[in-house]
């Protein structure tokens, strides 16, 4: 019999939970997730005791690893002023460009972010990202102008009938000039 891994089950009903609700949204059943992740609604409701609790687990799951994918995006070689924001640019862009369909993306994070309890930890996240680009070097009048656009850059696709490539590479140029110098924007 093989031993079972919960860290590794508790993983993949996390990527099941994120391809079920980008197709379906944050209200599908708990039978609908455990189908996906091959597992029985037992072995799921073992490690998330309901849907709101995995979908907050989800939310939480998905701002790590974008909070990961920032740092790592950031070039350790870069000292200069506005590094760090150079790295949520890179981060931000990376994933609308390796998304086979950046709008499917948007749902999912959309149908993730609006569900009971998530919005205290996207509190918490803010204060987080506040903290981390605190000394960044960049005025706060840019810092702002430039994370609005790189996060409003993946809803503009749904509005625009979806994201091209070449206007998102142009796009993300924009930004990281932008990063370029550290003074406000007027």
């Amino acid at each position: 019999m093989a031993e079972r891994d919960p860290a590794k089950t508790r993983r993949t009903v996390l990527d099941a939970a994120a391809r079920v609700v980008a197709e379906r949204g944050a209200g599908v059943s708990i039978d609908a997730i455990a189908r996906e992740a091959g597992v029985s609604k037992g072995g799921l409701l073992h490690h998330f005791r309901s849907r709101d609790e995995l979908i907050r687990a989800l939310a939480d799951d998905m701002l790590e690893a974008f909070f990961v994918a920032v740092q790592a995006a950031a070039d350790p070689a870069d000292r200069a002023e506005g590094r760090l924001m150079r790295g949520y640019i890179k981060a931000s862009f990376d994933v609308l460009l390796q998304e086979s369909s950046p709008a499917e993306h948007v749902a999912l994070v959309s149908a993730v972010f609006k569900a009971p309890g998530v919005a205290d930890l996207m509190r918490k996240d803010k204060v987080r990202w506040e903290a981390y680009f605190a000394d960044d070097g960049l005025d706060p009048q840019r810092l702002l102008v430039i994370l609005r656009a790189a996060d409003g850059a993946a809803i503009a696709g749904l509005y625009e009938g979806g994201h091209s490539h070449e206007d998102l590479e142009h796009i993300r140029e924009i930004l990281m000039n932008l990063t370029r110098s550290p003074g406000p924007l007027s």
